[in-house]
């Protein structure tokens, strides 16, 4: 909602107004371009009147009768390159949209360049926008993609980090969160754990908060606002997570679709690239043999399949993917009969419509043409993509690591030793294993005597494994004050429904023997858990000392005792250090 009122001259759009929109050109930055790729496709800038869409820093022609928006970061090139648009009077007229707010000196560094280039009055609007903060899904947002390693884990707690570097850090991701609640239009109650990056970032962001508040002429979170109206009259809970409360999640092997898709493909921004291998792919009939080419798909929230299997296990998927290629094929016969019958054999339209009114039917067949099409393609997408990830799941022998895992993890009972998993020169890459022993060695409630982790190292890298993570795990477990008691992961270790060729008929795309049909089961993550704790006021040990703030409140009372007794009925997850797609899901399922 934000960017299209944005792009349409920060007015909000009319709903039904009739006539062209106004056209324009749409300038961003990689941050912006970002921003807005996974939530406006082109046909939809279109649809806002954006003619062109070109980069800040790209060689860019005058069009001297549009107006232009700009959507770029208050970096300082961006400052110059603008400037200099501005005097190579490039565009009719400019309307600045900051991403996250501009500084009083750059801002001032525009004006002069302004009056140089005596464009003061073709300047029409400058406005920071408060976007700072990439979503992907309806319910789920990351902070940045062009330098996301600068807030990564590893930025965060590397060990000769200094304490500068660290505040520009905390600042970075609290601009951002700062942004996601601008964009809101909602003041959240924050909780999070003592002692962790977390609580840093929570302080901070409480303080950015709160000196807004208090600036009654500026506030961004008055009335009419965006936000305004979105929420109930109760406010979000924030709960600040920090990675280091668990470290397993995001080294376990997943089973399903989206957390596949992002563990095992190059998946960023809802965008997955793939590369065709040659030759094995069965073309369907009457397509030219492919050649091996890079081909990448958008996973939207408009892909209907999408939207209903990302978070079902992916034996699942792979059978959805063939009931919906076999009941496209069924439609697709009966407009070819009905053609048959019709004695149109070609594909010549002027004929099929004089026809047409002879049968209804066949207008009705006709007509469901673009959705059959919008099918077709979406089971060609999920056929391409589920096929990658199953060649991945077959090689790598995922669905045994999942499983090993997740009964590591549930503390069940193994049924074949590690070491054996770690030394079959088939199961997996030298990743793989370093996975699967750190999960072990994380979740372990006495860590394996000298003597046994010898033996262990010798088979990591035997099997050629980098052995660095280890030493750092090691450290990270001797010091946190968590390794008394690991987190828990429930105790229900995933079913086996038998092998999946009895599932698959013989006429299925993906060949699947040998692959473990397991079925999930139910259990929160620690994550889940701690907002289940936090959103249903219960008393608990492993979030009773969670730290509280409330921005609204007049002075900063540092407790953890809750104001509000009320359960909360919506709530925001930032996990400091990068959350994953696998807790995106558990939350999910929280929810349902």
């Amino acid at each position: 909602v934000a960017l299209k009122r944005m792009l349409n001259f920060n007015v909000p759009p009319v709903k039904n107004s009739t006539g062209e929109p106004v056209w324009k050109v749409l300038i961003y930055d990689r941050f912006g371009q970002d921003i807005i790729s996974p939530l406006l496709s082109v046909k939809e800038l279109r649809d806002m009147g954006i003619t062109l869409h070109l980069l800040l820093h790209s060689d860019r022609d005058a069009i001297p009768d549009v107006p232009a928006v700009y959507f770029v970061m208050p970096t300082e090139e961006n400052i110059d390159r603008m400037c200099q648009d501005l005097r190579n009077q490039l565009y009719e007229s400019y309307y600045l949209n900051f991403i996250s707010a501009i500084s009083r000196s750059k801002l001032e560094d525009i004006a002069n360049a302004a009056i140089g280039a005596n464009a003061v009055t073709q300047v029409a609007k400058v406005f920071d926008q408060y976007l700072n903060f990439i979503t992907l899904e309806d319910d789920m947002f990351v902070l940045c993609n062009q330098n996301k390693e600068l807030v990564s884990y590893r930025a965060i707690n590397r060990p000769d980090i200094t304490d500068t570097e660290m505040e520009t850090i905390m600042d970075t991701i609290v601009d951002s969160l700062f942004c996601f609640f601008v964009t809101l239009g909602a003041i959240p109650i924050i909780r999070c754990s003592r002692g962790t990056a977390a609580e840093m970032v929570a302080v901070k962001l409480d303080k950015k908060l709160r000196e807004n508040l208090r600036d009654a002429r500026n506030s961004l979170f008055t009335g009419d606002t965006l936000g305004a109206g979105q929420f109930s009259f109760q406010r979000p809970l924030l709960v600040l997570v920090d990675r280091n409360i668990d470290l397993a999640t995001p080294l376990h092997h997943t089973w399903t679709y989206q957390a596949l898709v992002h563990d095992v493909l190059d998946f960023h921004l809802n965008r997955v690239n793939l590369e065709e291998s040659a030759g094995t792919e069965s073309t369907p009939a009457g397509a030219r043999p492919k050649k091996k080419n890079k081909k990448s798909y958008d996973l939207t929230s408009s892909d209907k399949f999408w939207q209903k299997h990302k978070g079902s296990p992916f034996p699942e998927v792979a059978e959805s993917v063939q009931q919906e290629l076999e009941s496209y094929r069924a439609q697709e016969d009966e407009v070819k009969r009905l053609k048959s019958i019709m004695g149109i054999e070609g594909e010549d339209e002027g004929a099929i419509s004089m026809l047409s009114d002879n049968t209804a039917k066949l207008t009705s067949a006709v007509s469901s043409l673009p959705e059959l099409l919008e099918k077709k393609r979406l089971i060609d997408l999920h056929t391409n993509v589920a096929t990658a990830v199953l060649e991945h799941i077959k090689s790598r022998k995922l669905d045994v690591y999942f499983e090993y895992e997740e009964k590591i993890m549930s503390k069940s009972t193994l049924d074949k030793s590690l070491l054996d998993m770690i030394s079959d020169p088939d199961a997996g890459t030298p990743e793989d294993k370093m996975r699967l022993f750190l999960i072990y060695y994380i979740s372990s409630a006495q860590a394996p005597s000298e003597i046994d982790l010898e033996q262990y190292k010798k088979a990591l890298t035997d099997a050629g494994c980098n052995l660095a993570p280890l030493s750092y795990i090691k450290q990270w477990k001797a010091f946190t004050k968590m390794a008394s008691a690991p987190a828990s992961y429930g105790n229900a270790a995933p079913k086996p429904l038998g092998l999946f060729s009895r599932v698959m008929n013989t006429g299925s795309q993906f060949v699947m023997e040998g692959v473990k049909n397991l079925v999930l089961k139910q259990q929160n993550l620690p994550v889940t858990r701690i907002l289940d704790n936090l959103m249903e006021m219960k008393s608990n040990p492993e979030t009773d000392d969670y730290r509280y703030f409330d921005p609204k409140m007049l002075r900063g009372s540092d407790s953890s005792v809750p104001r509000n007794k009320n359960p909360f009925q919506e709530a925001i997850v930032f996990v400091v250090g990068g959350g994953n797609y696998i807790e995106y899901q558990n939350l999910i399922d929280y929810v349902k």
